[in-house]
Formats: structure tokens, C-alpha cells, sequence
């Protein structure tokens, strides 16, 4: 009986902890102590704490969804830090390494590859996932320096979600910026999503209303709501993601997170 008790307690202490940043940055520390950031850029103006990069510490991997600069403004300085692998697109991962000079050894193809792969987060106890997304993927100024006449941006890769799989931990589905589509059905179809991270801001991505459609379509237990408010311009609130999913059935899925909040799921 002890020793089933003490089984018991280790197994509540096993957690996986999410952290929002605000904007799209988040990071999931898995039940095994391993640590996955996705699309870093940790210091968005809604951000409380300004020392984020500072107070990280262990980082295992770095998943980018895309190459626009809100989703991968901190992503250089946080690989050389930490020495994280980085997981990305094949074409995004190589802009990384020769654009921005992401070191070469922590960026491969054991985890640079396209929609429908599958790679081992061994460090992490995890696998994740690309799926698609409905967005786009470039480089823009200031990451680049345009000469005149030339173009001021460059392809990088196709953009992607991410299904997470975590070892004794939960199924989690990071949208990446996008629209709904119809393909997220699919999602649904080969995972219980456990929890679902929802662009709803808008004018770039989905607004509240299309990501309820999307919440329906990918049946997720939980969904948090992210990339608003970070600007005026992604108007989205959770509000109206709320009332669009109560209008669903599904209001009672919403887990609103504050930027700079920790949450165990």
C-alpha cells in the first residue's frame, strides 16, 4: 500500500506546465523536466516581464510555425543561450541557419521537414507533429535589409501548426497563424487534442468567430486563445471568442490565460 501511494504521488507531481508570453510564445515544460518553446518572441508589449530571455534556463527545443518576425524575433538569441534545437520547416530551417545564422548543428534534418512529419523530442519526452496551416512565411524587414529596387522580403518555407504529443502528458495543438480550414477536421479525426492554442486576433489570422468553427472542427477538451490584443489591429477578444462558442455548445472549453501566466494541464 506505501508503495502504491508513493507511485500515486510522483504521478500527480508529473505535470505539463504552459507558460504564455502573450502574442504566440509559449513555454511547455513535459512531466520528464524537458522544455519546448514555440514561435519565441517573448517580448511582446503585452508582456509583464521584460526579463523573460534572462529567466529561461533550460530550453530543449525551439518550434517556429512560420518566418514572420513576430513568431522568431528572440529565436537566434535564445538558440545560441541555451543551445536548443531548433524544429521548422525545411525551408524556413535553412533560412535560419544561412539568413540569420541559427547554429548548424542544433538545426537538421532530424527535425527541419513539411507537413504530415513526425519527429522524435527525445530530450523532451515528446513528438510533435507539422500539420497545415493557411497563412504565409517570409522574411521582412528588420530582419532583412532590402536593396533598393530589390525585394524587401524572402520565402521561408511553407508556415505549419504543431500536434504535440507529450509522454504521460496531454495532446496539444499550437494553430500557428492561420484561418480555419476545412482540414482541421482531419486533426480531430487522428488526435484527442487535449488542449488547443487558437490564433483569434484577426485581420492576419483568424478572428474569434472562425476559430469557434475551427474549435468544432478539431474537437479539442480545452482551448486557450492567443495572438490578440498584442496590437490594435488584431481587434479579436475573448470575449467574442466566447460568445462564438457558446453559440457552439462549446463555452465551456475556453481557458483564458493573462500574458506572463503558468498553468499546469
Amino acid at each position: 500500500m506505501a508503495l502504491a501511494l508513493v507511485s500515486l504521488s510522483a504521478g500527480a507531481l508529473a505535470q505539463t506546465k504552459v507558460h504564455w508570453y502573450g502574442h504566440a510564445a509559449l513555454r511547455i515544460e513535459t512531466p520528464s523536466g524537458g522544455v519546448i518553446l514555440v514561435d519565441p518572441w517573448l517580448k511582446p508589449p503585452t508582456n509583464p516581464e521584460k526579463d523573460s530571455i534572462d529567466k529561461l534556463g533550460r530550453v530543449d527545443y525551439i518550434l517556429v510555425t512560420h518566418g514572420h518576425w513576430d513568431h522568431m524575433n528572440d529565436v537566434l538569441e535564445i538558440g545560441k543561450k541555451t543551445g536548443a534545437i531548433l524544429v521548422a520547416p525545411y525551408g524556413l530551417q535553412f533560412n535560419l541557419k544561412s539568413v540569420l545564422g541559427y547554429p548548424e548543428d542544433k538545426a537538421t534534418l532530424a527535425t527541419g521537414g513539411n507537413v504530415g512529419g513526425t519527429f522524435n523530442l527525445d530530450r523532451a519526452g515528446a513528438k510533435v507533429t507539422m500539420v497545415n496551416a493557411v497563412h504565409g512565411s517570409e522574411f521582412t524587414p528588420p530582419m532583412v535589409k532590402p536593396e533598393p529596387g530589390k525585394p524587401s522580403t524572402i520565402s521561408a518555407g511553407n508556415p505549419v501548426g504543431y500536434v504535440i504529443q507529450i509522454d504521460n502528458g496531454p495532446v496539444i495543438y499550437c494553430t500557428g497563424d492561420t484561418d480555419v480550414f476545412t482540414d482541421m477536421k482531419l486533426i480531430g479525426d487522428f488526435y484527442k487534442v487535449d488542449l488547443m492554442f487558437a490564433a483569434i486576433g484577426g485581420h492576419f489570422t483568424m478572428d474569434p468567430v472562425r476559430a469557434a468553427q475551427a474549435v468544432e472542427w478539431v474537437k479539442p477538451a480545452k482551448v486557450v486563445p492567443i495572438h490578440w490584443g498584442t496590437y490594435p489591429i488584431l481587434a479579436g477578444t475573448p470575449a467574442q471568442f466566447k460568445a462564438a462558442l457558446d453559440k457552439r455548445g462549446l463555452g465551456e472549453r475556453l481557458v483564458e490565460m493573462k500574458p506572463g501566466e503558468t498553468r499546469p494541464f
